[in-house]
């Protein structure tokens, strides 16, 4: 039995085909249920139950219960883009020309982080240009599947399928129609609106884009426990489902350390909704951050930064991060 059980676990690891390892999943549970059973385990018998149970597994998907919470994510979703769109058309958000770094504030700092746009470069002051929601909310997308369990996408049908935002994806895949109702709520409208806001309703904005900020990661968080999602380990291609796909996409860029197919671990909620990641200036920092005080500064995700710009109370679980009461860089 205890052979049997180690061969099947070295199986497992080096298996790529979804059903096929889904079998010795279960097999190896079956296995482990009956180490300490005295009657002697039949594998013919076992294997066609294993097989009907994966040929069936659709049956237990989409998961009800759950059903409100990926609700709640769209609409949390839909008032955070909304919440950024018209914070920082009152707010200052600055992008580096030629890296992903961001800054929000006044003027942009002095610290020497720009590595270039080929990653050439090092320890280079950024060149700042306007920024924009993606450069606040990145941007991660997915393939669209019809349904859960359906044929791996291969190299060549990479173009036959859709790219959708991954926290939309996974929430259609919890069974919410994207044209349902209940995901429609009162966004603010603010595409052709340049009012000045007053400070409290700038706080309010804020407060409310901050709410949004935290559900949406608290739902992904939750979704997560009941339907799979993959991340590459060498680069950020997520995937929505049982398993990745075949795309030979992986390391496009020169910088990337694995070239060809991706290599799929367990996706968590940072993959899903990335908190990029932005320097803080603190009440005692100076005006400008430069690049001396670096070990002193901190840092804050873009939205939290955004948001307590605009007056909102920060949650204590960002104080270590953003080093509140940290000590100011000597003069």
């Amino acid at each position: 039995m205890a052979r049997t059980m180690l061969q099947t676990h070295r199986a497992l690891k080096k298996c790529t085909d979804p059903d096929e390892a889904e079998y010795l999943r279960a097999l190896l549970v079956e296995l482990c249920r009956n180490t300490n059973s005295r009657r002697a385990l039949d594998l013919r018998k076992l294997r066609p139950m294993i097989l009907n149970r994966i040929e069936h597994r659709a049956r237990d998907y989409p998961v009800k219960p759950i059903l409100p919470v990926a609700r709640e994510v769209l609409r949390a979703r839909t008032a955070l883009y909304s919440g950024v769109s018209t914070l920082i058309r009152h707010i200052p958000v600055w992008a580096c020309k030629y890296c992903p770094e961001v800054y929000i504030g006044e003027g942009g700092h002095l610290i020497q982080t720009c590595h270039g746009y080929r990653r050439h470069g090092k320890k280079k002051v950024h060149e700042w240009v306007n920024g924009s929601v993606d450069d606040v909310i990145v941007p991660v997308e997915c393939f669209h599947l019809q349904k859960m369990f359906q044929n791996i996408i291969k190299h060549q049908e990479r173009f036959d399928h859709q790219r959708v935002p991954a926290v939309v994806e996974l929430c259609l895949q919890a069974g919410v129609d994207s044209n349902d109702p209940s995901v429609v709520i009162t966004a603010f409208d603010n595409a052709d609106d340049h009012r000045s806001l007053s400070e409290d309703d700038l706080r309010l904005i804020g407060r409310q884009t901050l709410d949004a900020w935290e559900k949406l990661r608290s739902g992904v968080h939750k979704l997560l426990f009941v339907y799979p999602a993959r991340v590459c380990k060498h680069c950020c291609e997520v995937h929505v489902g049982p398993s990745g796909h075949k795309a030979r996409t992986c390391g496009v860029f020169k910088y990337e350390s694995w070239h060809g197919t991706h290599f799929w671990k367990k996706a968590g909620v940072d993959d899903m909704v990335p908190p990029k990641r932005v320097w803080h200036r603190r009440r005692q920092d100076p005006p400008i951050l430069v690049d001396k005080g670096r070990n002193y500064y901190g840092h804050a995700p873009a939205v939290v930064d955004l948001c307590s710009k605009a007056g909102a109370l920060v949650p204590s679980t960002y104080f270590t991060m953003m080093k509140i009461d940290g000590l100011t860089a000597p003069v």
